[in-house]
């Protein structure tokens, strides 16, 4: 699979991430299932909505 979650993208998904498992924690929501979701997008640089509609956030080589 292919990069399609570039740097900064990476770094706004992890921070966004933390911030929302930290609400779903504080709330006792489901909030932290999306935060999960946003880190794990974010560590490993591929994001199954972008793959669909064809959007990659990478830097070109």
């Amino acid at each position: 699979m292919q990069c399609n979650v570039g740097r900064e993208d990476k770094i706004v998904r992890f921070v966004a991430g933390a911030v929302v498992i930290g609400a779903g924690f504080y709330y006792g929501s489901y909030l932290g299932v999306i935060g999960v979701v946003l880190v794990f997008t974010a560590l490993f640089g591929l994001c199954p909505v972008y793959s669909i509609f064809g959007i990659s956030t990478c830097k070109k080589d």
